[in-house]
């Protein structure tokens, strides 16, 4: 196969200024009315691409805030919330105690109160102990002496609460 025999491979002048010319005038139609457009929207697309990804860094920094903010804001929350627990069981263990006092002065005014009601019943069984043994009728002072010695002699303190 020879080299001079292909068309294709020839060196021919005009063919070749044309085809210069042709290329030249495509490039010219391509540059003025394909690469301008096209690179303005690449352009376009990359300020889009840039602006998306600055509000995307913006988002995830806002993201960030609000979630220290929601942590930050929990804890106040818990804190306040095992305050106001401690107050409350405080209150309760306050209100316990005062309640347990009541009860306390209570019992003893109770206690206070049933032993003077056998004093005095004890002092008019005594009393008419005392009127059955004489077998006659004492005279008030005299009766009232008999009544204070019998209660003298009675024992109150094993009825009275040991704390």
């Amino acid at each position: 196969m020879v080299v001079g025999s292909n068309p294709l491979i020839q060196v021919t002048p005009g063919l070749m200024i044309w085809t210069i010319v042709c290329f030249l005038i495509a490039l010219y139609v391509l540059k003025r009315y394909a690469f301008g457009p096209i690179q303005k929207l690449i352009d376009e697309r990359q300020q889009r691409i840039r602006r998306a990804l600055e509000e995307a860094d913006n988002a995830r920094d806002e993201a960030r805030r609000l979630l220290e903010e929601h942590r930050k804001l929990i804890g106040e929350a818990r804190g306040e919330a095992e305050a106001q627990m401690r107050r409350v069981k405080e209150e309760a263990e306050a209100d316990r105690h005062r309640r347990l006092e009541e009860t306390s002065r209570q019992i003893d005014a109770e206690t206070r109160r049933a032993l003077e009601a056998i004093r005095t019943e004890v002092a008019e069984l005594s009393l008419i102990a005392a009127e059955k043994v004489t077998r006659g009728a004492l005279d008030d002072k005299d009766q009232r002496r008999l009544i204070d010695e019998a209660i003298g002699d009675l024992d109150f303190s094993v009825l009275t609460r040991n704390d």
